[in-house]
């Protein structure tokens, strides 16, 4: 059996997250969110993985040459969507094969359960069906497939997950994969339904909060790095070579930090935390329920709650997220979301600057002293001074 991963796309929703790097690629639990279907096909005993990419390709392809696993990359020049994705990779396929986007988690037992069971498609009930494709499911098969509608006709979902054959791409007219599949069953093709197991998507930037605190209680526990006698540890926390955490800190776990980490005395890491390499907190500060990426610096004394901050973010010293709900337009769209802060890789915020559900671009320049409690999103290169 083979699999054909789809990961071409940017994630356009994630932004600012993606400007730099495909969906993919955005760390969850500091392992890449593509890490964790090609492990469950692994798991699954799937090795003959194709890897469809596209936007910003040579990152994907350069994460993929770290693997110890051969696989075969497929180039979607245009990104033209799921289907137009699946057409790229024909030649590469046989005649039975799993359909895997990139960008999602899902476990191997669920992958197994599909594995068994041809010509059918993963689902997944959930409580805000608008924002995927809705299944309508009769007797264990799939009777309709309705994109992103205004009313749920249902709360199962598609997780975008397939069984197939190669009968999909003389239905593949359109550049999306969801209606090559319902040009299958209005020819009376049977799609029988899977419920998965365990799946899951970010759809919103702070979605990566949910995810991360899904994933981080399945982290394995490994502590290296130089611990001051009098830090605490509790529960599970994993901690990277060379990672420095300084005296009288506190780590409540979940929590993983990578390595070459300069966590300063007296800082509090709480649960539900994940800490890329090569990021320094200084002493005094806390950081809770939090995906701090690579190289960001957290200065003394500030709060960080429920918040993403991209590569290389510069919070000064008395900076704060705190959790609100705002509504905000994204793609056209109103969305309530509830977080602290996302903010965009290289942007600096100066000292005492507080944030409210706030989303800020990349390379922003934010003066200290500021309050932002709107959103911001997708404006890179400000300067609030």
């Amino acid at each position: 059996m083979q699999a054909v991963i789809l990961a071409a796309g940017e994630g356009r929703r994630i932004r600012p997250l993606t400007r730099g790097r495909p969906k993919a690629l955005i760390p969850v639990a500091n392992r890449p969110i593509i890490d964790y279907p090609i492990q469950a096909l692994l798991e699954c005993g799937i090795r003959d993985i194709v890897v469809v990419v596209g936007y910003r390709k040579e990152q994907v392809i350069r994460y993929l040459n770290t693997l110890d696993l051969p696989v075969d990359v497929v180039i979607q020049e245009k990104q033209l969507g799921t289907g137009h994705a699946l057409k790229c990779a024909e030649n590469a396929l046989e005649d039975e094969f799993l359909v895997v986007p990139g960008d999602n988690y899902i476990d191997g037992a669920s992958l197994g359960k599909i594995l068994d069971t041809p010509s059918s498609m993963l689902v997944k009930t959930h409580p805000y069906p608008s924002n995927f494709g809705v299944v309508v499911i009769r007797d264990g098969l799939v009777e309709s497939i309705v994109e992103k509608p205004e009313h749920a006709p249902a709360f199962t979902i598609s997780t975008g997950i397939f069984s197939l054959d190669r009968d999909i791409f003389s239905f593949l007219h359109e550049n999306d994969l969801t209606d090559a599949i319902s040009g299958m069953l209005r020819q009376g093709r049977e799609i029988r339904a899977v419920m998965a197991e365990d799946w899951q998507d970010a759809i919103y930037p702070w979605d990566l909060l949910a995810m991360n605190e899904r994933l981080i209680g399945n982290m394995k526990p490994k502590t290296s790095g130089i611990l001051e006698k009098s830090v605490v540890l509790q529960g599970n926390v994993g901690i990277g070579k060379d990672t420095h955490i300084g005296p009288n800190s506190v780590i409540m776990g979940p929590v993983v930090i990578g390595e070459e980490c300069e966590i300063g005395p007296y800082s509090c890491i709480g649960p539900y935390t994940s800490i890329g390499s090569r990021v320094k907190v200084d002493p005094f500060s806390c950081i809770e329920d939090s995906v701090i990426m690579d190289d960001v610096s957290i200065g003394a004394y500030s709060n960080v709650k429920k918040s993403v901050l991209g590569e290389g973010v510069v919070l000064g010293d008395h900076n704060s997220t705190i959790v609100a709900s705002h509504l905000m337009e994204i793609e056209g769209n109103p969305i309530r979301g509830k977080f602290g802060a996302v903010i965009g890789n290289e942007t600096s915020c100066g000292p005492f600057t507080a944030i409210e559900g706030a989303i800020i671009g990349n390379n922003a320049t934010i003066g200290g002293g500021r309050t932002i409690s709107s959103t911001m999103a997708y404006d890179d290169d400000i300067t609030v001074i």
